[in-house]
């Protein structure tokens, strides 16, 4: 659980990147393209559930599950009328900050969607195949 603040999702962030890397058997994120995509990830619906997600009051959740082919990423937050909806690029403010971030998703992620939860709330996930599982090793 992570408070739906910018400070929650980082926080919740450098958790993720803590528990990958001891799943991995390390005791720091490995410097490697798989996880900075995780990372990348991880940070993108964290922020996106603190910014679009936020009910007083609550918090969001992330939750992690790592298989020898598959990682997956799960957010949950208590807005369940605002699901996401990636920005076309050609409506995106090409000088803008912000309004990409699903599309960042969408490119870096083998598999993405949202559920919806009744009476409220959704989750947000996200799917990347385990390098090995990519390289047949």
């Amino acid at each position: 659980m992570f408070p739906t603040t910018a400070h929650g999702a980082h926080t919740a962030r450098h958790a993720a990147e803590r528990w990958l890397a001891a799943q991995q058997g390390r005791s720091e994120p490995a410097d490697d393209d798989s996880t900075a995509t995780a990372s990348l990830l991880i940070a993108e619906l964290t922020a996106n559930a603190a910014l679009h997600g936020r009910v007083r009051g609550r918090n969001a959740r992330l939750a992690l599950a790592l298989t020898p082919a598959t990682l997956r990423i799960e957010v949950t937050d208590a807005r369940g009328e605002r699901l996401p909806a990636p920005t076309p690029v050609a409506d995106a403010d090409g000088d803008g900050e912000s309004g990409r971030g699903l599309l960042l998703v969408a490119s870096l992620a083998d598999a993405w969607g949202c559920e919806p939860h009744h009476p409220g709330g959704k989750t947000v996930w996200a799917e990347c195949a385990r390098r090995a599982a990519r390289t047949g090793r």
